[in-house]
């Protein structure tokens, strides 16, 4: 399973970033690839859609989440930070 972020993908945190008030867990969209994919700009918004944080991230600081099962063939990839 492909698991590196691309534009639009929503994506959680794998770290706590409490100097942005954010914490592990919390959802976010990629909105831009940045220096050739290898950071990338996520927006964190509230239920209303207003944005309170957006901010370049590597990575290693999110994971992809997915809402479609894999498929029985897909081959798992453990990354560990």
């Amino acid at each position: 399973m492909n698991s590196s972020p691309k534009l639009l993908d929503v994506v959680a945190l794998a770290v706590d970033l409490p100097q942005y008030n954010l914490w592990r867990g919390q959802v976010g969209t990629v909105v831009e690839t940045l220096v050739d994919g290898t950071a990338f700009e996520v927006e964190f918004s509230d239920r209303e859609g207003r944005t309170y944080e957006s901010l370049g991230l590597l990575p290693e600081q999110i994971m992809v989440l997915h809402f479609e099962p894999a498929p029985p063939e897909t081959k798992v990839e453990m990354v560990t930070a």
